[in-house]
């Protein structure tokens, strides 16, 4: 856990590095200040106690606390710490600083050693470290000015204080690479990143149960819906995190987190460079985006970066929100909700018979994601993407569904924001709307061509029929008895392009085959008024010295129509 200090600094200009401090002794007992806010008792100041030390490590105790242990616990706690000195003299510091680089050595104080300060502190806290004690008094006055790292009292004689203090130290080796060596600060949601993955590093997390990683996966599928990178210091915050970090090294390696912290970037920004630097194609974006889908469907056989490779986490899946559709008829469900940058959110829609279409609405200029998974009746799934608009739009259909799908998972996520995570992130709003319907609008169209295709050949078979009848009857076939007006294509509800249909119609087949009187001039009128002036074109077309109809009815075509229709 990291406590960062803000202040002003004040330039002072010294001949050295570090105070040359004489080494602690046991038994010796200095004050320090301590982080009230994870104290017990709310405390800023202690008085502590000396009681182990070793080539690379101090261990001071809480005299308090200390004074309150018997003769015989306090011989198990310095076996404990006997047992703790040795692991981090020979794992811990080794290992970590071979992979991440080293501590600000020998650092403000002058001595090789680190301090850790172990006194009681609230529920759920582990250990913290403050950035205030690499400083100066004179910076800041509530400086301990040592290379120095918090423990609790709580886990003392537990396997979980190995991890506390490699999560801690590498606090202190982030502070020496990043602020020390470039006088940047690292964003804190990648700072306890690599903190966190210090224990899986170290091994620690092999055997799962009772790890540190198995308390992080509880805590990530108790809150999985928590952004990555706005950092609030909750349980959920580390859960989500922690998970998250273990896929990012499965695929692309701890050299990602590694190189990102050598370099002159911090947050996403170094994470794409080192991503970069060791030839990987994919960037933060994108592995966020298969890491949504891969802690839900957590498959290797979809493709080997939506799954973990850890056999740790290998069963590891996040429960989605699950919505139901009514089982029979057409219905709607609407989802608006509200998220933030790199959140992920899983939505299960079940239920429902026909079509489904799936619509996201986001807002313009956002940077939203959607991958989506069909499953089908055979518990397969089939990974998709949503494409979107300029204005964050977008939508499918799924057919068969019931029948051959059975459920569809949408898992939008926000990725708006790239750097600046110093505080809380704004939310956006989105939404997801589930129809079901009989048929999707490609089927719907199609239905409606054939319905209009039958209904000419009906309309062709009446007036066939009706001619035959009028025939038999003696009965004329057209409504009037001369057409006085030019009449052209696109004309509507006029009674004389009505008139000109009954009279094309009367020509025959070859001249009007689909036989329509709508008393609308289009391109079936058209065409029949052309068939007739070529029939005719001595009397129609020849006077203008054309050879072509032109299916225009002007004077020559009214004369010759009016002609006929006279006899």
């Amino acid at each position: 856990m990291l406590k960062r200090i803000f202040f002003v600094s004040i330039f002072v200009v010294l001949l050295f590095s570090g105070f040359n401090t004489k080494a602690a002794q046991l038994g010796e007992t200095l004050n320090f200040y301590v982080e009230g806010s994870y104290d017990i008792s709310g405390r800023t100041e202690l008085l502590a106690e000396v009681v182990k030390v070793n080539p690379k490590i101090y261990f001071f105790v809480d005299k308090n606390w200390w004074n309150s242990q018997g003769s015989l616990r306090r011989s198990e706690i310095i076996n404990s710490l006997e047992s703790l000195s040795i692991e981090f003299e020979n794992k811990i510091y080794p290992n970590l600083t071979s992979a991440f680089g080293s501590e600000w050595k020998p650092g403000i104080d002058g001595d090789e050693r680190i301090t850790v300060l172990i006194h009681q502190m609230k529920d759920g806290v582990g250990g913290y470290f403050r950035t205030a004690d690499e400083y100066l008094k004179i910076q800041y006055p509530e400086s301990n000015e040592k290379e120095m790292v918090y423990l609790t009292t709580a886990g003392i004689d537990t396997p979980e204080m190995k991890s506390f203090l490699a999560h801690e130290f590498l606090h202190l080796i982030t502070f020496n690479q990043k602020e020390k060596k470039y006088g940047i600060t690292e964003e804190t949601w990648l700072n306890e990143a690599r903190a966190e993955y210090a224990s899986t590093l170290l091994g620690y997390d092999s055997v799962y149960a009772g790890s540190n990683l198995e308390r992080r996966a509880k805590a990530f599928l108790e809150q999985s819906s928590d952004a990555i990178c706005e950092w609030q210091n909750r349980t959920s915050d580390y859960g989500v995190l922690n998970i998250f970090i273990q896929y990012l090294v499965d695929h692309y390696g701890v050299g990602i987190l590694t190189d990102s912290l050598k370099l002159e970037k911090v947050g996403i920004a170094s994470i794409n460079e080192a991503l970069l630097k060791n030839g990987f194609k994919e960037d933060f974006s994108q592995i966020f985006t298969d890491w949504t889908v891969a802690v839900f469907v957590n498959d290797c056989s979809l493709g080997i970066k939506y799954c973990y490779l850890s056999k740790n986490l290998e069963k590891l899946r996040v429960n989605p929100t699950i919505n139901f559709l009514p089982l029979e008829g057409t219905s709607v469900l609407s989802i608006t909700n509200v998220t933030k940058s790199w959140t992920g959110n899983w939505q299960k829609f079940i239920g429902g018979k026909g079509v489904l279409k799936l619509e996201f609405k986001g807002l313009a200029g956002l940077g939203f994601k959607v991958p989506y998974l069909i499953q089908d009746k055979n518990g397969k799934y089939s990974i998709n993407f949503l494409a979107l608009d300029k204005d964050q739009k977008g939508e499918i259909y799924i057919p068969d569904f019931s029948s051959k799908n059975t459920a569809l998972i949408a898992i939008p996520s926000l990725q708006k924001k790239i750097s600046g995570f110093d505080g809380l992130d704004p939310t956006y709003p989105y939404s997801v709307t589930v129809s079901v319907m009989e048929r999707t609008p490609a089927e719907e169209l199609e239905l409606i061509q054939q319905l209009l295709s039958q209904i000419t050949l009906l309309q062709k078979e009446i007036a066939r029929v009706q001619t035959q009848i009028n025939a038999l009857l003696g009965k004329s076939t057209v409504s009037c008895q001369k057409i006085e007006s030019n009449l052209y294509l696109g004309m509507m509800n006029s009674a004389e392009v009505r008139c000109l249909q009954e009279f094309l119609k009367s020509q025959g087949q070859d001249i009007y085959p689909e036989g329509l009187v709508t008393g609308y001039f289009g391109s079936l009128t058209k065409a029949a008024v052309i068939k007739f002036q070529e029939k005719y074109a001595s009397d129609v077309l020849a006077p203008w010295g054309l050879t072509g109809g032109t299916g225009r009815v002007a004077q020559t075509t009214r004369n010759k129509i009016n002609e006929l229709l006279g006899r």
